[in-house]
């Protein structure tokens, strides 16, 4: 057996996982190096929360990429109406809808948005959505502008996919942190969305960060979810049980 690693687990397990793992001896406290890390993670989790879009940085790397973009803001307003309100991080204003609506529909729309953890936007979406968009228009599929939203929730990108007259919608966003990582990158695609479409009609890819998936795979592998479920007209679970069907890796 390997030496002790974090948190007291014998380092071969500690090595292969950010999990919190307790081995030894129990007490009725946690030593003080657990106690601190414990409260750093704590920390790291409230600030990637409340943390926004870094949207000059995006741009820029959007622009350094070719990429078009939009801007629109979810029904709340601000970052604490967000957190406490979670039907209004769903929900697109007219106003917002109004103003992306009217160009050529697009095959795929493509949504940035910062989740519940600003700092994995600003980490791994732009680098996602520029290797998506030149997929996508390798294998002939329009995307239209990326679309940057703040203040969003997953089925934010259900309006802002019907306003782009797209029939397929991928979503990335900051994912919920937990106490091992706060900044975990979520990937959400939808066939045919609209306005109701529940999450068993969505396939996700998750933990897309350094010391997950990298931004390559994430981006192959929604593209062959994205070329499947336009072949069936169908994602989520109908997706899954497809695949399943068919015998093929889903990933």
């Amino acid at each position: 057996m390997k030496p002790p690693g974090r948190n007291g687990a014998p380092g071969d397990i500690a090595a292969i996982t950010e999990a919190r793992l307790t081995f030894g001896p129990r007490s009725r406290a946690l030593d003080t190096g657990a106690a601190l890390r414990f409260s750093l993670d704590h920390a790291r989790a409230r600030e990637a929360v409340m943390a926004g879009l870094d949207t000059e940085r995006i741009t820029g790397l959007l622009a350094e990429a070719g990429l078009d973009h939009r801007s629109v803001t979810s029904a709340a307003a601000t970052r604490d109406t967000y957190v406490r309100r979670p039907d209004l991080g769903r929900t697109l204003p007219e106003e917002e809808a109004a103003r992306l609506a009217g160009s050529r529909p697009v095959d795929v729309a493509i949504v940035l948005g910062d989740g519940l953890s600003g700092i994995a936007a600003n980490l791994s979406a732009p680098a996602f959505v520029t290797a998506l968009a030149a997929r996508l228009s390798a294998s002939g599929l329009s995307h239209g502008p990326v679309v940057i939203a703040a203040q969003a929730r997953v089925a934010l990108g259900d309006p802002l996919a019907m306003a782009l007259g797209a029939r397929t919608v991928v979503v990335a966003l900051g994912e919920r942190p937990g106490l091992s990582a706060a900044d975990s990158l979520g990937v959400y695609i939808t066939q045919a969305p609209r306005i109701g479409t529940p999450d068993s009609a969505r396939n996700c890819l998750s933990n897309i960060r350094e010391g997950g998936m990298d931004v390559e795979t994430a981006a192959d592998r929604a593209m062959a979810l994205i070329r499947t479920m336009r072949q069936i007209g169908q994602s989520g679970v109908a997706l899954s049980q497809h695949i399943a069907g068919a015998g093929l890796p889903e990933r």
